[in-house]
């Protein structure tokens, strides 16, 4: 019995257990910063010591939105990382929502087919010089963990990010770690798959009844991937969540189909993430 326990423990991957002071006092901190033009302030607020290394922000749609995220390092962590700035107001959250629910998904170069929209505003922020940073970064401090993280928009693109640095083989994958707060769904069935596959250690933080979480809908062919963490409550320290295993699960964010909430969407943790991280954090 104990070598059938051992075998299987070698062949299945297991993932991290979610840490939910990690998410409160630093992913989340870290997500909110790329909101900002001078994302330090946050990391010299919530994570003294650690530095980024760049900033890059591109024009992602027809509306002048602009997409962007940051790399950072932290060398007494040990940690290397990347933030993706979420929807810059509500017209950009609109257009999000229009745009991956009316065009057509597109192939994701690392398996499925995924939102058009977020596929082309991951690659113009990758293509853009956070690619090529965090090459750097991995050459200077490879056998550091790594966080990749996101809020709304950002945490579709940071989806995409974990999946395709672990598809490169750029990274050992047991050392990625995501987690994202708001989470629209990126993807269909394929994606999920592919992603639960590559990431083990992926965490979709869930505010209740977040509207972005149910965006874009089933019905037309997306579905998120594993694992949610769902606060059903106003996440104050201490406030109790449920990690659900599947990657659409009834006894979290699935169980609702209306009445959802623009206002769980925008606070996390007690903050509006977006005006947190634009005020350094304070």
């Amino acid at each position: 019995m104990r070598l059938i326990i051992s075998f299987l423990l070698m062949v299945i991957p297991i993932s991290a257990d979610f840490d939910d002071s990690l998410a409160r006092n630093l992913m989340m901190p870290i997500s909110g910063a790329a909101y900002s033009d001078s994302p330090q302030q946050c990391l010299d607020k919530k994570m003294a010591g650690a530095k980024v290394s760049k900033q890059v922000t591109v024009k992602c749609d027809g509306f002048r939105d602009k997409c962007s995220a940051f790399t950072f390092v932290d060398e007494q962590r040990k940690v290397i990382g990347i933030s993706f700035r979420g929807s810059a107001n509500a017209a950009q959250l609109i257009t999000d929502m229009a745009e991956t629910g009316f065009e057509k998904k597109v192939d994701f170069k690392d398996g499925g087919q995924v939102s058009k929209y977020f596929n082309d505003a991951f690659l113009d922020v990758w293509d853009g010089g956070l690619g090529a940073d965090l090459s750097y970064l991995i050459m200077t401090y490879n056998g550091y963990d790594m966080w990749i993280t996101g809020h709304s928009l950002g945490g579709a693109l940071a989806s995409l990010a974990s999946a395709h640095i672990v598809s490169l083989d750029w990274y050992d994958a047991n050392r990625i770690f995501l987690y994202t707060f708001g989470q629209p769904r990126v993807g269909d069935q394929k994606y999920a798959n592919v992603h639960d596959t590559f990431v083990q250690s992926a965490y979709r933080v869930v505010h209740d009844r977040d509207l972005g979480a149910h965006s874009p809908p089933e019905f037309m062919k997306y579905v998120h991937h594993k694992y949610e963490v769902f606060y059903e409550n106003n996440m104050k320290e201490g406030s109790p969540y449920t990690v659900c295993n599947e990657q659409e699960d009834k006894k979290c964010s699935d169980k609702y189909l209306f009445e959802t909430s623009i206002e769980d969407h925008t606070h996390y943790y007690g903050q509006d993430v977006q005006r947190y991280g634009k005020g350094g954090c304070k």
